[in-house]
């Protein structure tokens, strides 16, 4: 991971609510030949019994269930808005451009559900991607019945105890106060996914420059 102090977000409420916000999960592991295998997944980052854990569900005997199964050693990545930032908007143009975005790594032992958790699991994961709505017809206390049998017997719900949790929010925090500021002007007149990263850096405006209000 890209690894600078004045790049980590330390916040646990903003880091659980861009976990919340990006759910949609790489989740990466080692098979028994150590070949790395992935897939992506919607998780859900959980406190139970004081611990932290994500929980979801895939699909059986594909090469990363059988790849989780031989190694319990995961890691879950979480990518929000990213893009590109031209070294023509710092006050020294004469600079290497980059690349504005942010990241959640997070570590963990994952281990498999029993079939009984594997509803309460789905249920959660439905509800939560219809709003709460429970009246919706695809939550999945409302699919029919033959097809919810037909369906489970094919997935297997998973637990993640989270061991480490990292984060990468680059947002040109090493930057003058002039560069900061013009490149906060210039993601604005962006797309959606600069004006995010835009919206990211006004936040810590102050705090990186209190001297400028």
């Amino acid at each position: 991971m890209y690894n600078l102090p004045y790049h980590k977000e330390h916040n646990e409420q903003v880091i659980k609510e861009f976990v919340e916000q990006y759910p949609f999960a790489f989740l990466t592991g080692c098979d028994s030949e150590n070949r790395p295998v992935a897939t992506q997944v919607p998780v859900f980052l959980e406190n139970k019994d004081g611990r932290k854990v994500l929980r979801g569900h895939i699909m059986k005997n594909t090469d990363h269930h059988r790849a989780f199964l031989h190694n319990e050693n995961v890691l879950a990545v979480f990518s929000g808005k990213h893009t590109y930032v031209s070294g023509t908007w710092y006050s020294n143009p004469r600079t290497p451009s980059t690349w504005n975005y942010m990241s959640v790594h997070i570590k963990g032992i994952i281990r498999f559900l029993e079939e009984g958790e594997l509803a309460d699991v789905l249920r959660m994961t439905s509800l939560h991607f219809e709003g709460q709505n429970q009246h919706s017809t695809t939550v999945f206390d409302n699919l029919p019945s033959e097809f919810k049998q037909r369906v489970m017997g094919a997935i297997v719900a998973f637990e993640i105890e989270v061991t480490a949790i990292d984060t990468v929010f680059k947002l040109s925090q090493d930057r003058d106060a002039e560069s900061y500021q013009n490149i906060i002007k210039k993601l604005t007149e962006q797309d959606e996914d600069g004006r995010v990263i835009a919206a990211e850096m006004e936040k810590r405006a102050k705090k990186l420059f209190p001297g400028n209000e």
